[in-house]
């Protein structure tokens, strides 16, 4: 990946983008700033069950520098959370609709686990995006939303609010 063009995509927003890249410059972001994102050092659990979204998660997310580890259920997330040891993770991104375990269930179990670390930022990302979505995903301990379909800068923005370090501007 060599930058993100966000949506809605205009003339002059492709031909600006492409002309950075001719000219090794960053891509900037719908509004014209530089994403000054920077995740290096940082380590997220990615609880994703469709691989599509993840896949994508993924490359944008190693695109600025984190290291991610996929989960494809809220299961398999708690067990890579508690295998992982303490302090390995700075953030957990949580899928609410996925199969064996859901993202409520898979937050309430992390912070239930009584480690240091089970206090960390936990982010729901879900459809579901109705004012009570995400007064849920709050009362289940997690600290913030992001609904999908994912607005790039948002997410970006909220993990750099999440995690210590990870905006640059």
């Amino acid at each position: 990946v060599s930058g993100v063009i966000v949506k809605p995509l205009f003339e002059s927003t492709i031909a600006d983008a492409l002309s950075n890249l001719r000219q090794n410059r960053p891509l900037s972001s719908g509004g014209g700033r530089t994403m000054g994102y920077d995740f290096h050092g940082k380590h997220i659990l990615l609880a994703e069950d469709n691989e599509l979204n993840a896949e994508i998660a993924v490359e944008l997310l190693s695109h600025f520098g984190a290291e991610v580890d996929r989960a494809a259920d809220g299961e398999e997330a708690v067990d890579r959370f508690v295998s992982g040891g303490e302090g390995r993770y700075d953030l957990v991104l949580m899928d609410i609709q996925m199969p064996r375990m859901n993202g409520y269930d898979a937050a309430r179990a992390i912070r239930s686990l009584g480690r240091a670390d089970s206090s960390l930022p936990i982010l729901a990302m879900t459809a579901d995006a109705f004012s009570e979505d995400v007064s849920r995903a709050l009362e289940t301990g997690m600290d913030g939303h992001i609904a999908k379909p994912i607005d790039i800068q948002n997410l970006l923005q909220t993990i750099g609010r999440a995690v210590k370090g990870g905006e640059t501007r």
